[in-house]
Parts: C-alpha cells; sequence; structure tokens
C-alpha cells in the first residue's frame, strides 16, 4: 500500500505586499516555538493539535522522517515552546501500540485522549487508541481484524467525540469494497462498520475519505471522500448515526473542474449554518491550485476563492472559524516560496488575506509545508499550528518541521468540552485565566459550577438553558464561548 504521506524560538513580523488580488498584512506576529528533532520527540507532524483540559497542547508526529524514531509520537507542549513525549509508537512487538500517526487527538471530559494510527496494531493495518494525560496507551481496536479488512483499513482522519459518548471516524481502505468506511467505536473499543464506500455503481457515493467526519448541529455527520462521486474527484456526503448515506455534492461538476476537486481537509460547521472546506490543487478550481468553498445543508456549493500560487497551492487542512468569524487555514505548498505554504484568512463571504509565508527565514528555519493539520485558537487568542517540514534542525532531509503560534490580535474566549449536551450533563469549561471566576451562564441561564485550575471551570448544563453563548465572569471581565452551546432533549 502506497504510504499516505507526500514530500514535494524565532520571531517573524509580516511584511506588507499586494499579491494579485490577495491581501498581506502587517502587523500579524509569527513565532516558532519548537523545531522537532528526529529523535526522542519524533519528526514530521502531520496531526492537528489540541487545547488539553490542563492548558497545554497535544499532538502526534508521524515519524515518517525521523532517523532514531520513524514511528510516531504523542507530545504535550506548553504555549511557551517546551514539548514531553508522552508515547513512542511500535514499542511492543510488531508495533502492537500503532504505527505512524497522521492524525490529531480528541479528548473527553474525563481528560482521557483518543486518536488513531494508520499502520501497526495487532494485524498492521492501524489502530484506534486510548492515552490517558499522563501516557499510559491501550491499544483499543486494530483494523483489518478479519477476512478480506471488512471492518477497514489505514485510518487517517481525526476521531470526533460525538453527543451520544461514542466515537465516529474513516479509514481510507478497506470495507466491503475497498475504498474505505465510515465507522463508531465505543470509548471501550466495540467497533462498528456504519458505512463502506464505492456501494454504488462507479464509486458514485464516493471513496477513500483522508479526513475525518464532523457531527452537526442536526446531529447528522458530514464528511468528504477524495475519490469517487458523479465524476470521480471527490465528494461530500452526510451520514445518520444508524449508517444511512446522501451523497450531497461531487466535485468537478464545472467544466475544467472549476469547482474544485479531491477535498482532503474536511468540513467545519459555521455559525451560519453552511459548511466550510477546501479541495487540493490536483486539477482543481479556476488555476488548479485548490478551493476555498462554502455548502448549504443540502449540498448547494459555492466556490469562494481559487488560489492561484501567489497565496497559495493545495489547501490540505481543515478550516477553523475563529472568534471574529473569520475562517483561518493553511497550504501545504507555493505562496512566497515554492515549497513554503502559507497562513491565510477568508472571510464566509469569500475574501482571502494571506496572513503568513513560510520558508520566510534561511534554511526554512521557520517551517516549511502545513499539511494536515491546520490551526488551532487557543482560548488566550492565539492560533497554533505545525509544519510538516522544515525548522533549525538539519538531523531530517528537509527539516522535522515546527511548531508555531500567530498572533493577530484576537482576544481570550472559553470553550466548552462538549459543544451540546441535556439539561444536567457534565460539561467542562476551558480558558486561560479562570481564578476567581464568579458567575456561568448559558445563553444567560445561571449555572452552578467549580473552579479546577486556572485553565478548567466544571458545571453541568443547568435547568431551564437554552442554546446559546456560554460566558464566565471573572475579575479580567466577561469570557464568552467561541461557538454556541447546543441543548439538546
Amino acid at each position: 500500500m502506497e504510504k499516505l504521506i507526500r514530500k514535494a524560538s524565532k520571531v517573524v513580523c509580516v511584511v506588507c505586499v499586494l499579491l494579485a488580488a490577495t491581501v498581506v498584512l502587517c502587523a500579524q506576529t509569527l513565532t516558532t516555538l519548537y523545531s522537532f528533532d528526529g529523535g526522542a520527540n519524533g519528526s514530521v507532524p502531520y496531526g492537528a493539535l489540541i487545547q488539553g483540559i490542563n492548558g497545554y497542547l497535544y499532538g502526534t508526529t508521524n515519524g515518517s522522517e525521523a532517523p532514531a524514531n520513524g514511528d510516531g509520537t504523542i507530545y504535550k507542549m506548553t504555549t511557551s515552546g517546551k514539548v514531553k513525549t508522552l508515547h513512542s509508537f511500535c514499542l511492543k512487538s510488531g508495533c502492537a501500540d500503532g504505527n505512524e500517526a497522521l492524525a490529531g487527538l480528541v479528548q473527553d471530559t474525563n481528560g482521557a485522549f483518543y486518536g488513531t494510527t494508520t499502520y501497526g496494531g495487532a494485524n498492521g493495518y492501524g489502530t484506534v487508541f486510548k492515552i490517558t494525560a499522563g501516557g499510559k496507551l491501550t491499544a483499543l481496536y486494530s483494523f483489518c481484524s478479519g477476512a478480506g479488512c471488512l471492518d477497514g483499513e489505514s485510518p487517517t482522519g481525526t476521531l470526533i467525540l460525538s453527543t451520544d459518548g461514542n466515537l465516529y471516524g474513516t479509514t481510507y481502505y478497506g470495507g466491503t469494497y475497498g475504498h474505505g468506511t465510515v465507522y463508531k467505536i465505543t470509548t471501550s473499543g466495540a467497533l462498528t462498520t456504519l458505512y463502506s464506500f464505492c456501494s454504488q455503481n462507479g464509486c458514485a457515493d464516493g471513496a477513500n475519505p483522508t479526513a475525518g467526519v464532523i457531527q452537526a448541529t442536526d446531529g447528522n455527520f458530514y464528511g468528504e471522500t477524495d475519490f469517487g462521486g458523479t465524476n470521480g474527484q471527490g465528494s461530500l456526503f452526510k451520514i445518520s448515526a444508524t449508517g444511512a448515506l446522501t451523497t450531497l455534492y461531487s466535485f468537478c461538476s464545472q467544466p475544467d473542474c472549476a469547482d474544485g476537486s479531491q477535498p482532503v481537509a474536511g468540513l467545519v460547521e459555521g455559525n451560519d449554518g453552511n459548511f466550510y472546506g477546501t479541495t487540493t490543487g490536483f486539477g482543481g478550481g479556476s488555476t488548479a491550485d485548490g478551493t476555498v468553498f462554502k455548502m448549504t445543508p443540502t449540498g448547494g456549493l459555492a466556490t469562494l476563492h481559487s488560489f492561484d500560487g501567489t497565496d497559495g497551492t493545495n489547501p490540505e487542512a481543515p478550516l477553523i472559524q475563529a472568534t471574529d468569524g473569520n475562517f483561518y487555514g493553511t497550504t501545504y505548498q507555493h505562496g512566497a516560496s515554492p515549497d513554503g505554504g502559507t497562513v491565510f484568512q477568508i472571510t464566509p463571504s469569500g475574501t482571502l488575506t494571506t496572513l503568513y509565508n513560510f520558508c520566510s527565514q534561511p534554511n526554512c528555519a521557520d517551517g516549511l509545508e502545513p499539511q494536515f493539520g491546520g490551526l488551532l485558537q487557543d482560548t488566550n487568542g492565539d492560533f497554533y499550528g505545525v509544519t510538516a517540514y522544515g525548522g533549525t534542525n538539519d538531523s531530517c532531509a528537509y527539516g522535522c518541521g515546527t511548531v508555531f503560534s500567530l498572533s493577530i490580535g484576537l482576544g481570550p474566549f472559553v470553550a466548552t468540552r462538549p459543544t451540546s449536551g441535556k439539561v444536567r450533563a457534565k460539561v467542562i469549561i476551558l480558558g486561560t485565566d479562570l481564578t476567581g471566576a464568579t458567575a456561568v451562564s448559558f445563553n444567560g441561564t445561571a449555572a452552578t459550577f467549580k473552579v479546577v485550575s486556572s485553565t478548567e471551570i466544571t458545571t453541568k448544563v443547568p435547568k431551564g438553558a437554552t442554546t446559546g453563548p456560554v460566558t464566565v465572569t471573572t475579575p479580567g471581565g466577561t469570557l464568552t464561548s467561541n461557538v454556541a452551546f447546543q441543548v439538546t432533549q
């Protein structure tokens, strides 16, 4: 099987430049927090970062370029750049604990993290694992557990923790027809295959999903496939918790694939109820460099931006919607440097601004080629992300990768985990300076709470609460959640 990877503290202020119709703003500050060394701390960080309950950032490395640790790691990091490796994969015979993590992690309300490896496990075709905040890892499930790999093979996307308490994800290969699956797995490791792709003639239902799924506010799951669909260039789909799948859109439906092709990044639901995502530059968009798109819940698609190389190519990471209402993402290549990549902002209406061009420093000390990870907005207001290559360590051929922060002046906020729940359901509120909090409310309804630490408050959804923002009153002011908390029945 061809592996699913490709190779094609400094502070930097972005210079004002006009690139075609795309504006590069001043006053954006990027800081290289850490350069991986290819040794005990791994290399090639593909997976997205996640903010833990304790305020640390957590991530994974793929390890594919590491001379000393080629199997990947799980690490935690302070927001100032101090890294600690929690687990190095392939510690067990035959890599039974997994090998090469492409995806990021998800954390439950008890503090445990869950993730996937693309290879390894009991059968060599990937795992779902659980790891404690202290680093104790358990392989919950090994894919290809039966003849024909009907349960799936090679998971590459990040898991999500659903409102029903189960984890949902995808595999790139395997399933009944060999082109990937959508699956559900309990936190104790019982797996159910919900759907096998390419079940329709010509794979009209899609094939080979790189990204995982998201759960929307309507309770359904939404995702992308790299290939298949009516035109063979990928699709967008909706799937219920019981496995009923609807293909919403097939890419390359316009002449010369002007609407894009081969989406690999995954979707995000905007606060307007629409879905936003990207397609890669492998023949898609007006100049074949990739697109940003918006899709309605019924499948109506609008191309918001087509990349042209000067503003980057191949956006392979998911977008995030930040507290200012705009979307933020990365491109894998180009921008000011052919292999550099960019960080960009795009408004919901499609105005794109390049915030940073990677490889702006000699020898790409600031990082090179941000691929699948994308960005995280920490509750301190800043963005954090990873580049697959570059950095100051030359023990890897193209650099071992970096972790960076990007400040654009956005203020602090709070985030809830989970983002929906019934009355009396347990909720954790994440923040950066919660000590001394005096009030918590769910859309105006007061809730009882406990301040656990400066980064964590525990609470329950109060009786009478309705869907809306969660607010926390602190000595420094009132902090508001970045997304509306959905009160379910």
